[in-house]
């Protein structure tokens, strides 16, 4: 009779857990054509301010990122995108949209970053990032 109730209570534990993780995957943004923007609100008068603006491609892919203060834009970046479908430059402007610096990628045979190439507006290479990947053991 105890295991009986022991299965019971572990069967009622774990099937709303598996089927939370089903609905939260159903639920995933669709971000094709879609454009996010995130506002600020004054938690005392309910004015708000546009803080940031994201917009996507009509096959979902990251184009453009605004960051807005309250004298308007701070900065924007733009993405642009390879054969294989990664970002491979990613421009960077100021608040009048004059290009500051431009990065370029190289990705290992899993298809993460491997190298970002950092530019300045006119072409001087200005710094190198190489990314590492160190995977460890979940027992440790």
């Amino acid at each position: 009779m105890k295991k009986l109730l022991l299965i019971a209570i572990a069967a009622l534990v774990l099937l709303p857990s598996a089927g939370a993780q089903d609905t939260a995957q159903k639920q995933k943004i669709n971000k094709k054509n879609l454009v996010i923007k995130e506002w600020n609100t004054d938690p005392k008068g309910g004015a708000k301010a546009l803080d940031h603006v994201t917009t996507y491609s009509p096959d979902g892919k990251k184009l453009d990122e605004i960051e807005y203060s309250s004298e308007g834009q701070k900065w924007r970046k733009r993405y642009e995108y390879g054969a294989d479908g990664k970002v491979s430059k990613e421009l960077v402007y100021d608040n009048r949209n004059r290009l500051q610096t431009y990065k370029t990628f190289e990705y290992n045979e899993f298809g993460r970053k491997k190298v970002q190439y950092t530019y300045n507006a006119k072409g001087k290479l200005l710094t190198v990032k190489h990314f590492e990947y160190i995977a460890q053991d979940a027992g440790q």
